[in-house]
């Protein structure tokens, strides 16, 4: 303190402090000040020691608290970090503040209240909090106004001194329910930052907003690992010690740090206990939530003061989201739900969203629950069972997925035809089955058990072009297998039958031949049984298939003709072009080219005539196939070429690639060799794409052939050599001696003669096995070469 006279004029100047209260000045008196008064600006929680997975969101944080070059403020004053209760918000606040505490960037100390928003009984009004922070920053009592304006101008003009005195202080607002229980404690003097949490995103802040996200499988392990450590010392390895146990622990609480922190606690707890034994007690979906609760916490607890805050109509909506099966719910899908227009359906998701009792999915329109929620909402829904009408609801959802799933069905069969009107094209139909197919396989599977079996039935029916087209053939299996179990135990042989067919169709995809031919098999002596020749018909035609894939020629012939004898009774032309066409297949198989070509040209022509253009388009493709046996290779080209353009113009990737590869062979047979690499490899990255595996070993093997033509031997060598390893992997045998032969033909290229003689070998004794004489005649024949080689250039 300072004074001086000027003119009989006194003046004082106290300096070192800011005082919000009288001072007593004088001409001579003297105030003796205390060393320093300290305001309560320490009261920030301690950080969590096992504090991981944040890095991001920290780097954020600080990124919008650090000041400026100039001292002043960062260009974002105001951080909000949100999410579901347990997420982690406080913990994060916290470390970033005590982050930017120790980087000296708030020199006036840090300010923390917990406003305890979604709790009752200890929710703090505004005004409270500003009597708490005012109190904290060291103004007497007696000062502090009583009004809500009158506090909040006193505590921003505190905040603004400090500012200018250069003691920037940071502001902590925690467990904030509404914008205007926050927005009185936030500081206006563009300098002052502060750090908001809260369930739910919160407008009216004008704030930066930092949602968070539930932790990785592998960020959650480590959180129990350092919990554990931290709480019984480092020589506890549980969770080290069995990583699969801890995996399943981080599983079940998915991702949640309350959680993993709380089945850290019980570890701790029971020093003696093994993470398995935990692993084990939260398998249990019905106690995993009793399962998660130590005495001063529970996940059960932090659920009920969000679930306690929301208005009726978005609790029950809340309720119901649990009886979908599947990972996520679109709008569409909840209004039928909810039994609401779509409008409304939105706005009431959109509000669980913002109180992060749920989730939007990554595409717009989608919705997901974090799995303990799920399970929260879950029992919930179980204590209103009749008020939420649950079991009417779940039968207008299972039924909007069986209805919608038919119509987008109309879309993807190939012949002419009325389309169901709910879609406008077969893309927009494709792109609903593609957002929705998690949820309708998993109500199919799901169905059943809850009172529904024939929207199982029904849906792997409707479904089966589909999982066809997108080659998900162990979906295929599952649901057609679950059809066969519901026809037969009621009784149902027509439905035991179509059943049997489309998982016989589905079997022979995943190369269970043996398996299919039996379903097949089945299938046929029911539809006899029943006297439906038109299903008979069909199976007989897929029975062929599978017969083929075996390599029993005939009696997969003789399937096809019965087939064709079938539709040609019936008049039931397009059967009559697939059973053509499938002849023509085998036909192929047991070197009876023209008749092959004969029946594949009968069948482009029915498929013309009937405006099938996708079936023209596989039958094209095999006809190229049987021309260039016969050398008409200009022919095998065009037709592939107008196969190829109508795979691209259905969008059929698969098929596309099929004709590729068929197109690369005939393309080699003129010496167009680059152009036949380049098909080749088009290919090889489509059944990559799909993981075809079979696809990829014969796109290999084609490859390899086309590569040697241009002398770049090694890159052969290695493109048989993978499809030999793929061929063997998956059994087949007839395969692996062709790509054998073929190596064997490129190793003797670069004179690797024992090498290729050893593959030319192996490939003999695989011909001779499966009685194929043909093959047999050729491998041998290239032993032959192979030693006359090497005896010519060892006597060189």
């Amino acid at each position: 303190m300072t004074d001086s006279t000027e003119g009989g004029t006194t003046s004082n100047t106290i300096s070192g402090g800011i005082f919000f209260h009288a001072v007593i000045q004088g001409r001579d008196i003297t105030v003796q000040l205390p060393p320093a008064v300290t305001p309560a600006l320490s009261g920030l929680p301690a950080p969590a020691p096992a504090f991981t997975g944040r890095d991001q969101h920290v780097e954020q944080l600080l990124a919008a608290l650090a000041p400026t070059t100039d001292g002043g403020g960062g260009a974002v004053l105001v951080s909000a970090v949100s999410g579901l209760a347990g997420i982690g918000k406080s913990e994060l606040a916290v470390q970033a503040a005590t982050l930017a505490l120790g980087q000296g960037w708030f020199p006036g100390g840090v300010l923390f209240t917990d406003l305890a928003g979604y709790d009752p009984e200890r929710r703090l009004t505004p005004e409270r909090a500003l009597e708490g922070l005012l109190r904290a920053l060291a103004i007497p009592g007696e000062h502090i106004p009583n009004g809500l304006e009158d506090r909040q101008r006193l505590y921003r003009s505190v905040l603004a001194a400090y500012a200018r005195e250069n003691r920037r202080l940071l502001v902590v607002i925690d467990n904030v329910s509404t914008a205007d229980q926050a927005a009185p404690l936030l500081p206006t003097d563009s300098i002052t930052a502060a750090l908001v949490t809260s369930r739910h995103t919160l407008d009216g802040l004008n704030a930066r907003f930092h949602d968070l996200d539930t932790l990785n499988d592998t960020t959650s392990t480590d959180v129990l690992d350092q919990a554990l450590r931290h709480a019984r010392g480092d020589h506890d390895t549980r969770i080290a010690d069995n990583p699969q146990a801890a995996a399943t622990i981080a599983r079940l609480c998915a991702g949640l740090p309350l959680a993993l922190r709380i089945a850290a606690a019980i570890l701790a707890a029971a020093p003696t206990r093994p993470a398995a034994s935990l692993a084990t007690a939260l398998q249990a979906e019905h106690s995993r939530l009793d399962k998660l609760a130590r005495p001063d916490r529970a996940v059960r607890a932090a659920f009920d003061l969000s679930y306690q805050q929301l208005p009726a109509s978005q609790a029950r909506l809340f309720r119901l989201m649990p009886l979908n099966p599947g990972p996520d719910l679109s709008t569409g899908a909840a209004a039928h739900l909810a039994d609401t227009n779509t409008d409304a359906t939105e706005e009431l998701l959109q509000h669980l969203a913002e109180a992060h009792l749920i989730e939007p999915a990554l595409v717009w329109g989608r919705w997901r629950m974090h799995d303990l929620v799920r399970l929260y909402a879950s029992e919930h829904g179980h204590t209103h069972t009749t008020c939420d009408q649950r079991d009417i609801s779940r039968t207008r959802l299972f039924t909007h997925y069986q209805d919608t799933a038919q119509a987008a069905d109309t879309h993807l069969q190939t012949l002419p035809g009325p389309r169901d009107p709910r879609f406008p094209n077969r893309a927009t139909a494709l792109e609903w089955l593609d957002a929705e197919y998690p949820n309708l396989t998993a109500t199919a599977t799901a169905a059943p058990a809850l009172g529904h079996p024939e929207i199982s039935c029904s849906l792997a029916y409707d479904l089966s072009r589909y999982l066809d087209y997108r080659r998900y053939f162990d979906d295929q299996v599952t649901l057609t297998a679950t059809a066969l179990t519901i026809s037969r135990e009621f009784g149902d042989r027509h439905g035991e039958g179509q059943a049997l067919g489309t998982l016989g169709r589905a079997l022979q995809r995943v190369r269970r031949f043996e398996e299919a031919i039996d379903a097949h098999t089945q299938a046929t002596t029911i539809f006899r049984e029943l006297g439906d020749r038109h299903s008979e018909g069909q199976v007989m035609n897929n029975l062929g298939l599978a017969l083929r894939e075996v390599r029993r020629f005939e009696e997969a012939i003789d399937a096809h003709t019965q087939d064709l004898a079938i539709c040609r009774e019936l008049g039931e032309r397009h059967g009559e072009g697939q059973g053509l066409d499938n002849l023509g297949s085998v036909l192929q198989e047991v070197r009876r080219f023209e008749e092959a070509i004969d029946a594949h040209t009968q069948a482009t022509t029915i498929f013309r005539e009937l405006g099938d253009r996708h079936g023209e388009g596989q039958t094209l493709n095999n006809l190229g196939l049987a021309l260039r046996e016969v050398r008409r290779f200009e022919e095998a080209i065009d037709a592939h070429t107008q196969g190829l353009a109508i795979c691209r113009e259905f969008g059929d990737r698969h098929s596309e690639g099929q004709t590729l590869n068929n197109l690369g062979l005939a393309l080699r047979e003129v010496r167009r060799f680059e152009e036949a690499i380049d098909a080749h490899t088009q290919d090889l990255a489509i059944c990559r794409e799909f993981g075809d595996r079979h696809g990829e070993g014969q796109t290999l093997n084609n490859l390899g052939l086309a590569l040697r033509e241009v002398r770049r031997f090694e890159e052969a060598i290695d493109a048989h050599t993978q499809a030999t390893t793929i061929f063997r992997e998956l059994g087949d045998r007839h395969s692996e001696g062709q790509t054998l032969n073929n190596l064997g033909n490129a190793l003797r290229e670069v004179r690797r003669f024992e090498e290729a003689i050893d593959a030319h070998t192996q490939a003999t004794t695989i011909f001779r096995e499966l009685g194929d004489r043909h093959s047999e005649a050729q491998a041998l024949n290239n032993i032959d070469t192979a030693l006359q080689e090497m005896r010519g250039h060892f006597e060189q």
